[in-house]
C-alpha cells in the first residue's frame, strides 16, 4: 500500500468549498481559551463541510498565528462569525428552527451514540470552555444536551477532540 500525495486526494479549493453543499451543522465555541483548539475546530469543520462556526465570548478570532498553526488555512474556507453572547446567539438560532445541542456532561443528558438526527433539520453543537465547559445558562436553554460516552479515569475530552467526535457522529448520521 502506498500513501497518497496531496495532489492525489481530490480536495476542493477554497472557492469550491464555498460553493459546495454544506452539512446542516453549525458549531458554536463558547468561551474557548486555547487558540490551538479554535484552529483545530476550524480544520475539522473544513473536513466535513460544516455550514458555519460561531466564535463567542472570549473565543479568539482569526487572523491569529496560533489559530492558523492548527487551522492550516481552514479559516479561509469555513464561514465564521463572532458573537459576544452565546446565549443571545442560541436564542436567535432557535427562532430560525435550528436545534441547539450542548455537548456537555449534565443531568439527564443523552449519550451521543443514542441520539438520532432528523431529515431536513439544521443542528448547532455548542462546545464549552476548557475548564468550565458550556456555560450553565446555555446548557439550560439548549434543546438537547448530549454527552460523549467515556470509560476511563478522566472526566473530559479536549474540546477539539470532542468536536471531532461529535462532528463525525453527526456527519455519519446526516449523510445516510
Amino acid at each position: 500500500m502506498r500513501k497518497l500525495a496531496n495532489d492525489e486526494l481530490g480536495r476542493l479549493d477554497v472557492e469550491g468549498y464555498k460553493k459546495a453543499k454544506k452539512t446542516p451543522l453549525i458549531l458554536i465555541l463558547d468561551n474557548i481559551r486555547s487558540l490551538n483548539n479554535i484552529g483545530s475546530v476550524f480544520r475539522t469543520a473544513d473536513a466535513f463541510l460544516i455550514e458555519k462556526i460561531y466564535l463567542c465570548g472570549i473565543t479568539a478570532k482569526p487572523p491569529h498565528k496560533d489559530i492558523h498553526k492548527t487551522a492550516l488555512g481552514a479559516t479561509e474556507s469555513v464561514d465564521w462569525e463572532y458573537r459576544e453572547s452565546t446565549l443571545d446567539l442560541v436564542e436567535g438560532l432557535q427562532k430560525r428552527n435550528v436545534e441547539v445541542i450542548a455537548i456537555e456532561q449534565a443531568e439527564n443528558a443523552t449519550m451521543l451514540n443514542n441520539f438520532n438526527t432528523e431529515e431536513n433539520k439544521t443542528y448547532a453543537l455548542v462546545f464549552g470552555n476548557e475548564v468550565k465547559g458550556v456555560s450553565q445558562d446555555v446548557v439550560s436553554k439548549s434543546d438537547v444536551v448530549l454527552e460523549i460516552p467515556q470509560f476511563g479515569t478522566k472526566h473530559s475530552l479536549n474540546i477539539s477532540v470532542s468536536a471531532g467526535v461529535a462532528v463525525w457522529d453527526f456527519w455519519t448520521k446526516l449523510s445516510v
